[in-house]
């Protein structure tokens, strides 16, 4: 849900998103803090399990459970796939990467631009699913849709590394310890086939209206494009090109799918 700008509180919705949360909480992964969890009153025997689970963790994380009506359930949401359970939690800290330990053979992705909260949700899911050791935004994107982000990512957003950067200065910190840096687009690029995507690695990644920027764009080692099946002068959305360049990513970087 799009939060007020002065609001202090997030509402996640449905069980994927706040068991993400609770995870993330529990491992240390986020520094969210969970207050409340809504639940329908009218889907308490459906939601029996859930709230068992629920009212578990609760007396370990201190929030608190309350069940309301429907209609009060709609008012806090703003889709209808909550299922009759929503959260409200503090925001969570993005740190600097620049003030974070970075991996000697690690495979992080830097989003220069994406707006779009799904976009970027879906997006985080392939990121995640794939093995990314960690997520750059720029230092003005601001997460104050995080829960339309982390029903898009399926949870995932609360479970990997999100860090704030300059596009560029997040670039050149990479660089600096040794990671290839390589940007999707298709000037002067070679195909996803034939690129060396191995780690450690930056993939970089530019927004649906103005791509990558050009400062950053000259900061690459290798641009690659994504491959098309027949004369297609258009481009895939952001998450999916995302998805495929994951996947290779993983692929060459993965000995047990070598010939998958």
């Amino acid at each position: 849900m799009m939060e007020p700008e002065n609001s202090k509180t997030t509402c996640f919705e449905g069980m994927t998103s706040i068991s993400a949360v609770i995870k993330a909480i529990q491992n240390g992964m986020s520094d969210r803090k969970l207050i409340s969890v809504y639940i329908d009153s009218e889907r308490k025997s459906k939601r029996y399990d859930d709230i068992k689970w629920l009212t578990y963790r609760s007396a370990e994380l201190g929030f608190h459970i309350e069940f309301v009506s429907g209609e009060e359930i709609s008012k806090l949401s703003s889709g209808t796939t909550h299922g009759g359970i929503i959260a409200e939690c503090t925001e969570r800290t993005y740190p600097k990467i620049e003030n974070s330990e970075i991996p000697d053979n690690g495979f992080y992705t830097l989003m220069d631009g994406i707006e779009d909260p799904y976009n970027l949700g879906f997006s985080i899911r392939s990121l995640y699913a794939c093995g990314c050791d960690g997520i750059i935004l720029p230092e003005l994107y601001l997460m104050n849709a995080a829960s339309v982000v982390a029903k898009a990512s399926a949870g995932t957003s609360e479970l990997i590394p999100i860090y704030t950067s300059d596009s560029e200065n997040g670039v050149r910190l990479f660089k600096n310890h040794g990671y290839k840096t390589v940007c999707a687009g298709i000037r002067n690029s070679v195909s996803s086939f034939e690129a060396d995507l191995k780690k450690p690695i930056l993939l970089v990644i530019g927004g649906e209206k103005r791509g990558i920027s050009a400062s950053v764009s000259k900061l690459a080692d290798t641009t690659v494009r994504i491959e098309y099946a027949r004369d297609f002068r258009g481009s895939l959305p952001s998450s999916s090109a995302v998805s495929i360049l994951s996947y290779e990513i993983m692929r060459q970087n993965n000995h047990n799918i070598d010939n998958f």
